[in-house]
């Protein structure tokens, strides 16, 4: 690529784009949702070109997958290695080295004092589902216990986790049994209409009333949460109401499992966010950003709970892909040696700062909230009433990739616009996709306060 900054030559979908729609049209079915219009080439750091040559700043990141980047020199030598050695033989058949390796690694740096065991997958469902699996098996427990505006998965039990009914869970049940949903501290929407500095923490204590007139703590194998929502709408909860949460489930005997796979590998500052809060999960879940884009997830436990399973119980045969392995590890290293936590924090103070600086001007934005690089506003038409703008956000995504710029939106009101770059974004490139986003607001919000 021969610039630094976005550059659109044609309209979104360009010509070539446009003939590649109709195949996808008549090939692909139409409950695969698309964002943008358009269909990439290549992509370099936080750039993308797409088939007609359009230069695009992703602020989505593959959905929170491209942390390290497009096309980063070293793990595109480390799977180049791999691939001139071998691309598949299942870890269930014979053994190699990248797996073993990588369970060492992530047993060294997830939270935890303790001795863990680490089961590869494929996807972040998949992670879920057999969290969700091991926990039951462990604790001779059935029930699980998720969160409202959660989101883990796709799958049967990843839908029932899921909270969003469109376009997650529309039509598609029945769902798993033995799931129960407590409220999630959505701060800026109590459920409870309570004010987060007097309200103690009442949905936290929404748990243990739950235990007394819905399900019986004792059937209750694990409690499943991130620390930050993610398609949820970036929902930041306070330190204490997931130290509650953790300190009920203890009492209780309930497996602790935390879903780190959009907040993990330095999204919010830190390897995981779970290291803001002291926690160390029982469980945790990670994949998107592990791999840079190779199909790759690990569930990271407690030895003696992942030991709970018989042989053959768990495995399968993509699982813990070699060229996802070989990625991985590659990640961490860059990431540790290149100091992406300070990165993640350079990028949120920036983005914090100036998106704040907008919700001072403009009252289409009703909240800026996040941690690290993990960054969203919500838009809503009326400050007072909270009414959620999502025409406005839609409006928004759609002129911002006309401009060169991806974004993508969330929330169980469709209204929150998320920021998820690529780590390696520059100063400039980061400032050039907020500069289209605040000229976007200031023509979809008509006055400034």
């Amino acid at each position: 690529m021969n610039t630094r900054y976005p550059k659109v030559r044609t309209a979104v979908p360009g010509p070539r784009a446009q003939e590649l729609l109709k195949i996808k049209e008549k090939y692909v079915p139409n409950g695969v949702s698309v964002n943008v219009p358009t269909f990439i080439e290549k992509g370099q750091g936080a750039l993308i070109e797409d088939v007609d040559g359009n230069i695009f700043l992703d602020f989505a990141g593959g959905i929170g997958v491209m942390n390290i980047g497009y096309s980063h020199p070293e793990v595109l030598e480390a799977v180049k290695n791999q691939v001139d050695k071998f691309f598949h033989s299942s870890f269930n058949v014979i053994l190699y080295e990248s797996y073993i390796r990588l369970a060492e690694k992530l047993a060294e740096i997830t939270p935890g004092k303790f001795s863990k065991k680490t089961l590869l997958l494929n996807s972040g469902a998949e992670a879920v589902e057999n969290a969700v699996k091991i926990a039951r098996k462990y604790t001779k427990r059935t029930d699980i216990i998720s969160f409202e505006g959660a989101f883990h998965g796709r799958t049967l039990m990843g839908m029932s986790l899921t909270s969003k009914i469109k376009p997650y869970k529309h039509g598609f049940g029945p769902f798993a049994p033995g799931i129960h949903k407590i409220p999630y501290p959505y701060c800026y929407r109590c459920p409870y209409s309570l004010k987060k500095s007097h309200c103690n923490l009442w949905c936290a204590e929404r748990l243990n009333e739950i235990f007394m007139s819905v399900v019986d703590p004792e059937t209750v194998a694990a409690l499943i949460m991130e620390p930050i929502q993610g398609e949820g709408g970036f929902i930041v909860p306070p330190d204490e109401f997931v130290k509650r949460i953790r300190d009920i489930c203890k009492q209780n005997n309930i497996l602790f499992i935390m879903d780190e796979i959009q907040t993990g590998f330095y999204r919010t500052g830190k390897l995981f966010a779970s290291e803001y809060l002291g926690i160390e999960p029982d469980i945790i879940t990670t994949a998107k950003s592990l791999a840079a884009g190779i199909p790759l997830s690990a569930v990271t436990a407690r030895a003696e709970i992942l030991e709970a399973s018989h042989v053959g119980g768990i495995g399968g045969t993509y699982c813990g892909n070699p060229l996802g392995c070989s990625a991985a590890l590659k990640v961490i290293e860059v990431m540790q040696r290149d100091n992406f936590a300070q990165k993640s924090q350079s990028i949120g103070r920036i983005c914090t700062d100036r998106l704040k600086a907008l919700q001072r001007k403009y009252k289409l934005i009703g909240d800026v909230r996040g941690k690290g690089a993990m960054v969203a506003i919500e838009l809503v038409k009326n400050r007072y009433t909270k009414e959620p703008a999502k025409e406005e956000t839609q409006a928004l995504l759609k002129k911002a990739y006309s401009r060169g710029l991806i974004l993508l939106s969330a929330g169980l009101l469709g209204n929150v616009v998320r920021i998820l770059v690529p780590l390696v974004i520059s100063e400039d490139q980061l400032n050039a996709g907020l500069d289209i986003i605040e000229d976007i607001i200031k023509e979809l919000d008509g006055s400034a306060l």
